[in-house]
């Protein structure tokens, strides 16, 4: 194995270091593992030898040796070898799970077919030429293998939705039948070409997030990494190192070119995203690291980099079977091109930096296109409750989506899809800090630095270097702690690492500056031979090192002014408990530990033996560090044992395990709700419905409409007649014609059944003189237009206005953009001018309020959209409904079709009730009944129409074929003159 490792088809494989079975930990030391290393241009490689095996995963994990060597492997019979398998494993699967009926399976030309027409580009909403933008030149790259094709569009058949159906209980099945594939912006893969330029070496990345959350899913779920790489392969090389990536890692590398990649990450996401949900604004044209204002041609390119992460998801994806979690700020737009291709994906994504505030957000000029695609998630991910609770609240300024609590768990019901939203800080990887605090280099390391610091009490900071990161707030507290107690001069030491930065700019340059000058001073002004009070270390420090002065540090102190999570105190308690099973160690190993926190980080919340500050205020501060410091060892002991409870019960596995089963939950209604999408851009979205809820066809109700013999047709007003919109509330001369044409059918009984006043309605609809009206939810029934108006309550006590209204009017004189509207029968709070968020907490403390001073009326209090109502008990649209139904059977007249048509949620009684109408005989056995709301939403009616034009163009047709009445007027329908009927109706 000495000397030239090359293989006859252009691949290295480096031999082993070591001896696995010698000395475990010390692969950690070695930084990189014995790997797969690419020689030459691939089209050199010869057939593939017969007489040696065919290539394998190699099954490597993080932290545990690779197999040593690999046979070698062309890689174009690999690539089909591969296919086939993983067809053959997929088809199993499929068979045992939805039969194999489910889903047909494509030939890899169809899909290429199917690829070519699989997009309505979404960068068409922003203008700008994309020609600049565009992957040029250079060879296409071939598709990695993939076994399923078939789209996620769901044709809306019958028989469709029965399959569909048939395979609900499905999703409960175990998951270790599923993948998972993970993408981010980076893979979890060290790469570096050899030092020869022969090829390239690859790694596992221990430090990635994304690879050591695999430990908390089940041990047999196979796990695929989809994501960039943080070197830049020539474009010659990118098939040969994606084949390689993806037998070896299972990883699908995504190359962007370039100056796409600089655009993307370099200028929108660090210089846009990045500031912004760090609470900094662009107020320059160039704020250098803080962020420069929006320029559009840099978010087309973020779009244009998420959709070529899209297509690597796409060529390796099976929608029935694979979860696919997005993680972090890079990747917003991602969601959408998947849900656009995909309707029933599968889908979470978690944030991994802060959420900012609505009024920070909403500086963003394409601030709903991120939300609007986010939300095309199934589960969405914060560290913490604020960022949460941020995110919940652009929602419904911006988009008017209220969120709801229920069990402990939040969601937003979004098009009939219900998005949870999952809170849940990530941790550290125990096992692998756990393995490095074993190894002897760690020991000598620790050794060096106590000999180092004796008789020091050391402070310790690790940060990356960046303007968030409050570095120089904390030298600025340090020196003023120094200050304020001369007892620390010559024994207190702050040794600060700053991590190499990851972005640039004039900002960061000058924070540098910063450092560097109050490092100088602090030193000069208070150090002497032997000790400087700042050990300022601004170079990259490897793992080791950085556990060794966690184990020797008495605090660590950290001042981000906005950070996402930052795990340096969950690591800083690990080190400090250190490893009671090793030998020799555990009565050295420390067991008290203290941390001073900035209240602006993520882990904050979870830390609270912490002493919290607010990095600004610098002399607070410089307290918290002495009051740390000079803490006793039992007080420091028992913080640290809270702390270690939480930081080694919450780890990344529990994180992981936890986002996974939140979004298997919210997804297990996938196979039981008819999907479908709608919009374009980015305002696409995946309406669900339950799958008997579908579109009314005129031609069926029409159908229906002539066969009936009698027909009682319910019709609310507001949003159903009349668009919910528009100023103008009259019903326009085609709605009066139409409603005239009907009424005198003498087969027809017609209703307005609608929450207005009756003064109103009685005026608009004066020309219909055989139209029967239902105001005020039914308080008042008119039959007919020579008809007097009914009162159909026993309520007639209305003491109770006395008591709501001076309540109702208090929180609109304190609510801008709130008014009372006064009924005769009822009292009406709208808010929908407010303040999103105002309104709707007013909203809810009225409706408390309300609730308990009208408890003992006969009265029912309720919210709506936009509004809080008081109106009588026993008075609703249902019972409305089932009135005109039992009248129409006392008249000899049963009907044998009915409609009711409505927009709002007092209409969903009307639904309701009208449902179970045939099991109370009001109507015959076989009567056709059609519920219908308008819009797709989800509701308890079957069918729906999709706005008022509809509605209108529907009752037209029913018009069309009705017979002129030649009836007199005494043989239209008469009011019910029964008193038990009455008195049955107001119960």
């Amino acid at each position: 194995m000495g000397g030239d490792c090359s293989s006859p088809s252009g691949f290295l494989f480096l031999p082993p270091l070591m001896n696995p079975s010698q000395n475990e930990t010390a692969w950690h030391r070695q930084g990189e593992t014995p790997l797969l290393l690419f020689n030459g241009p691939r089209d050199e490689a010869p057939p593939l030898d017969p007489a040696r095996p065919s290539g394998a995963r190699s099954g490597l994990h993080p932290g545990r040796p690779p197999l040593p060597e690999a046979p070698d492997v062309d890689p174009r019979h690999a690539r089909h070898t591969k296919a086939q398998a993983e067809e053959a494993r997929r088809l199993r699967n499929r068979e045992k799970r939805r039969g194999s009926d489910r889903l047909g399976w494509a030939a890899a030309e169809e899909e290429e077919k199917m690829m070519s027409r699989s997009y309505t580009n979404l960068l068409d909403l922003a203008s700008g030429n994309f020609s600049a933008l565009s992957l040029g030149g250079g060879r296409a790259p071939r598709r990695l293998p993939r076994v399923m094709t078939v789209p996620g569009t769901l044709a809306d058949l019958q028989e469709e939705e029965e399959r569909a159906n048939s395979v609900a209980s499905d999703v409960q099945s175990s998951q270790a039948q599923d993948r998972i594939i993970i993408v981010a912006n980076q893979l979890p893969v060290r790469a570096r070409r050899r030092p020869d330029d022969r090829g390239w070496t690859f790694a596992w990345d221990d430090d990635s997030l994304i690879l050591q959350l695999k430990d908390g899913l089940p041990d047999d779920m196979e796990v695929l990494y989809v994501g960039s790489l943080r070197v830049d392969v020539e474009a010659h090389e990118q098939d040969d190192v994606a084949q390689a990536l993806l037998e070896r890692f299972q990883c699908v590398p995504t190359f962007l070119p370039p100056d796409l990649h600089d655009r993307f990450y370099h200028g929108f996401c660090k210089n846009n995203l990045w500031p912004l949900f760090h609470y900094m604004l662009p107020f320059s044209a160039d704020h250098g690291g803080s962020g420069s204002r929006f320029d559009r041609s840099l978010w087309e390119s973020y779009v244009l980099a998420n959709k070529l992460f899209s297509q690597k998801v796409i060529e390796v994806i099976n929608p029935e079977d694979d979860y696919v979690w997005i993680h972090d700020y890079h990747l917003m737009a991602l969601p959408t091109f998947l849900r656009r291709r995909f309707n029933r994906l599968r889908m979470g994504f978690f944030l991994h930096t802060p959420f900012p505030s609505s009024e920070i957000y909403r500086t963003l000029p394409v601030r709903e296109e991120i939300l609007k695609a986010l939300l095309n998630c199934d589960l969405i991910g914060f560290h913490t409750f604020d960022y949460a609770r941020h995110f919940l609240s652009c929602c419904s300024r911006m988009l008017g989506i209220e969120y709801q609590s229920k069990r402990g768990y939040i969601g937003l019901d979004y098009f009939g899809r219900t998005v949870g939203i999952k809170i849940m800080p990530v941790g550290v990887h125990m096992g692998q800090l756990r393995s490095v605090l074993r190894l002897p280099d760690k020991e000598w390391r620790v050794n060096q630095l106590r000999q180092q610091f004796e008789g020091k009490t050391v402070l310790l900071g690790v940060d990356d270097m960046d303007i968030f990161k409050g570095i120089n707030l904390k030298l600025l507290a340090f020196e003023h702690m120094l200050k304020l107690h001369p007892k620390w001069q010559g024994s207190a030491v702050l040794v600060q690492i700053a991590n190499p930065p990851r972005g640039r700019g004039r900002d960061l340059q000058e924070i540098q500056g910063e450092i560097e000058e109050s490092c100088e001073r602090i030193n000069k002004a208070f150090g002497h031979e032997g000790y400087s009070p700042v050990v300022f270390i601004d170079r990259p420090v490897s793992v080791v090192e950085r556990i060794a002065y966690y184990t020797i540090a008495e605090c660590v102190v950290v001042t981000a002014v906005r950070d996402g999570m930052n795990l340096t105190p969950y690591e800083y308690i690990v080190c400090r408990q250190g490893i009671s099973d090793s030998q020799g160690s555990q009565a050295d190993s420390p067991r008290n530990s203290m941390l001073v926190v900035s209240e602006f980080i993520g882990c904050s919340p979870s830390l609270s033996g912490a002493i919290r500050v607010n990095p600004w205020n610098i002399e607070t501060t410089g307290e918290a560090m002495n009051e740390a410091i000079s803490l006793s060892d039992g007080e420091k002991q028992l913080r640290h044992e809270k702390h270690y409870r939480y930081v080694s019960t919450h780890d990344v596995a529990y994180w992981s395990k936890s986002f996974m089963q939140d979004m298997e939950r919210t997804c297990k209604d996938h196979f039981r709700r008819r999907c479908w999408g709608i919009g374009l851009g980015f305002g696409f979205r995946v309406v669900a419905l339950d799958p008997n809820f579908r579109k009314l066809h005129v031609d069926g109700i029409v159908s229906a409409y002539v066969k009936a013999k009698s027909r009682a047709i319910l019709l609310d007003y507001d949003g159903t007649l009349v668009p919910p919109a528009s100023i103008n509330k009259r019903p326009s001369a085609d709605v009066i014609r139409i409603i005239n044409t009907l009424c005198a059918d003498k087969k027809n009984v017609v209703f307005i059944v609608s929450g207005r006043g009756r003064e109103s309605l009685e005026t608009w609809f004066l020309p219909c003189e055989k139209l029967g009206i239902a105001a005020e939810h039914g308080y008042f029934i008119r039959w007919s237009g020579d008809e007097e108006w009914e009162t159909h309550s026993q309520n007639t006590d209305f003491g109770w206005m006395q008591i709501a209204e001076p309540v109702m009017k208090l929180y609109a004189e304190s609510t801008d953009g709130s008014s009372v509207e006064t009924k005769e029968s009822a009292l009406v709070w709208h808010h929908q001018d407010a303040d999103p968020g105002f309104g709707s907490a007013q909203a809810k403390e009225m409706l408390d309020h309300l609730e308990s001073v009208l408890a003992n009326e006969p009265v029912s209090v309720k919210s709506g959209q936009f509004i809080i109502e008081v109106k009588p008990q026993g008075v609703t649209k249902g019972l409305v409904a089932e009135k005109i139904l039992s009248s129409m059977v006392e008249n000899g007249r049963q009907a044998d079709f009915v409609l009711c048509v409505g927009d709002d949620r007092s209409d969903e009684d009307m639904f309701e009730d009208i449902a179970g109408v045939v099991t109370k005989k009001l109507v015959a056995p076989h009567t056709s009944i059609f519920g219908c709301t308008v819009g797709q939403k989800p509701s308890k009616a079957r069918y729906y129409l999709d706005d008022t034009t509809d509605v209108v163009n529907m009752l037209g047709a029913l018009a069309d074929a009705s017979e002129p009445s030649l009836s007199s007027p005494e043989e239209r329908l008469e009011p019910m003159p029964s008193a038990e009927s009455k008195s049955d109706y107001s119960h």
